[in-house]
């Protein structure tokens, strides 16, 4: 598999429901420098792990589309919205937040990432066009 297909499969994976996320895509050695709302955080395996148990307990499903998803070796650049049905209301797809996003690939798996996000705003048309 290439670079872009294991962050593809990633991507379209069911991160909602599938405790085994970890093992089956991240590095053991994997880091997420994640820039986001709040600031900045770096999370390793072990955070990567209980952000998903997390996410798990919060979302029946998540859905991600894509603008960009561009390649260069080992290098994978995304650049996405994320949405979401919550536990609290399945039947309601929200619109969450935006993404762009490099991954690193190593040994087939996701070695380091470098991510931006910023909480999506549905009453801005021409920020919400822009990700279409």
């Amino acid at each position: 598999m290439t670079a872009k297909d294991i962050v593809k499969a990633f991507y379209e994976s069911d991160l909602a429901n599938d405790p085994k996320i970890m093992e089956r895509f991240f590095h053991k050695d994997c880091e997420l420098h994640w820039t986001n709302s709040q600031g900045f955080v770096l999370l390793d395996y072990s955070d990567l792990k209980d952000f998903f148990k997390d996410t798990r307990k919060s979302y029946n499903s998540l859905r991600f589309e894509f603008t960009h998803f561009i390649e260069a070796g080992n290098f994978v650049t995304s650049r996405h919205t994320l949405f979401g049905n919550t536990i609290e209301n399945p039947d309601s797809e929200t619109t969450l937040a935006h993404f762009t996003t490099i991954w690193e690939v190593k040994d087939d798996k996701l070695y380091r990432g470098f991510e931006i996000s910023q909480q999506a705003d549905e009453s801005d048309d021409i920020s919400m066009a822009s990700y279409i």
